[in-house]
């Protein structure tokens, strides 16, 4: 409901309340589509980046826990990393997985490097 105000200056002229007009909202709604077009995509690739820069940040932890257990105990640990992942000490928080695709890293018992996930 609209209500209607006098003018104190024109007594024949009636005054609304500003509003904004179709063509102008339309205009916003355009606007905000065309810069979400362009931002949305780039918020996912960064967010893929994101996740292939921890994948190897997850590697190279592991690889160099895997090197510290060597030096410990004299030989690598189990390629599932069962022996190494037990320990509190090594992994505090538990062992990593994958968040690229959430598998469960594995070692080449030989060298001490993780094999596989080459994002």
């Amino acid at each position: 409901m609209l209500v209607k105000f006098q003018s104190d200056s024109d007594p024949n002229r009636s005054c609304y309340p500003r509003a904004f007009t179709l063509t102008e909202l339309i205009a916003c709604v355009a606007i905000l589509g065309i810069l979400s077009a362009l931002v949305v995509p780039r918020l996912l690739t960064h967010n893929a980046t994101a996740k292939k820069n921890a994948c190897y940040v997850n590697k190279c932890d592991i690889e160099l826990q895997a090197k510290l257990w060597r030096r410990n105990s004299g030989s690598y640990p189990a390629a599932n990393l069962s022996n190494v992942g037990a320990d509190t000490a090594y992994f505090p928080g538990g062992l990593p997985t994958c968040p690229v695709d959430n598998t469960t890293y594995t070692i080449d018992t030989t060298t001490g490097l993780v094999t596989g996930h080459t994002h």
